[in-house]
């Protein structure tokens, strides 16, 4: 049983509004698809309130209350609605359940829970290697967070066997954590001493990580397609084009997330080391670079999350012959993931 089915299990929760409309359009896709043409600034702006960290301690009533509000309220039809009860609730539902399935998202895998989790986790990933225990473990918990968080904020309109789909996860930890730990068996083999070569190597193994692992964790998109859908929201079928289009928007967001992340605090912290304050403080180094990545990572993650639309676009004429007759519009819609 999945994460996702084991919470709603859990908790008896039924998130779909079908018995309150009678054709059923999840209200998180019309949102997205509502906002599609919004601004970077505005997609930002947005990404900053749903990353609140209290959005993971949402009760399951008052997501329970918020999507009944969504689904029976007319002006809820309309996103950029002032009335405060309507813009709650759409955060709320937005936070914490999925556009594909209607189902909760564990807690620990919402979007609001990213940063908390991986601010400290890509700090101790980065220390100096002092043995093969720090070296390794750091580098596990960082990509098997990484890899659920990507698995189950994916696009989940295909069907998959959870057998296939563990094996997947497991080899996207297994070959992200490989080459996680690469540029500090280098260190620890050949004894590096060029500061930048020592701060840049684990950098750029970062990046390239973090990209394969949304590959490896979602390559499955690609493969079997996404359902793509008309501006109504109504599905017309299933594309691997809009899936591979998918799978690397996120990876490009991921790669700028935990590149930028990562190279900031190590430029900081090779000035700082330069400085009487820390001649005097040598303790103080840790504490600015785990602050300097926070404040980094703070910044970045509503960034990364608001570069690409949560709704792609794609023209007809470029989807699969089997799609093109199901409209008659010329650009059809898939939801990205986070």
């Amino acid at each position: 049983m999945s994460l996702e089915q084991e919470e709603e299990t859990q908790h008896g929760l039924l998130l779909g509004c079908s018995d309150a409309v009678p054709a059923f359009i999840e209200p998180n896709v019309r949102f997205w698809i509502t906002t599609v043409r919004q601004s970077f600034i505005r997609r930002f702006l947005q990404w900053t309130e749903l990353l609140d960290p209290t959005n993971v301690f949402i009760s399951v009533e008052s997501i329970e209350n918020s999507r009944h509000l969504l689904c029976t309220n007319e002006d809820a039809s309309n996103p950029a609605s002032e009335d405060q009860r309507i813009q709650e609730a759409w955060k709320r539902s937005l936070a914490t359940v999925h556009p594909d399935s209607s189902n909760l998202i564990p807690k620990l895998f919402r979007p609001a829970a990213f940063l908390p989790f991986m601010a400290p986790t890509v700090f101790l990933s980065m220390m100096p290697p002092k043995g093969i225990k720090s070296v390794i473990l750091p580098q596990v918990f960082l990509y098997t967070y990484m890899t659920t968080f990507n698995s189950i904020n994916g696009n989940r309109s295909y069907t998959c066997k959870p057998l296939e789909r563990s094996l997947l996860m497991a080899e996207a930890i297994a070959a992200s954590t490989f080459l996680g730990v690469v540029p500090h068996f280098i260190q620890i083999k050949y004894g590096l001493t060029n500061p930048w070569i020592k701060r840049l190597l684990p950098v750029v193994f970062l990046v390239q990580a973090s990209g394969m692992n949304v590959y490896m964790s979602r390559n499955i998109e690609s493969i079997k397609g996404i359902a793509v859908m008309d501006k109504e929201g109504n599905v017309l079928g299933h594309s691997t084009i809009a899936g591979t289009k998918a799978v690397r928007e996120t990876a490009v967001s991921r790669t700028v997330l935990f590149g930028t992340s990562a190279l900031i605090p190590e430029i900081f912290t090779y000035f700082f080391k330069r400085t009487q304050f820390f001649l005097k403080n040598p303790g103080s180094l840790w504490i600015l670079k785990l602050s300097c990545t926070f404040l980094t990572m703070g910044l970045m993650v509503p960034v990364s999350f608001s570069i690409f639309p949560q709704i792609g676009q794609i023209q007809c004429h470029s989807h699969e012959e089997k799609i093109q007759p199901s409209t008659e519009e010329t650009e059809i819609f898939y939801h990205r993931g986070v």
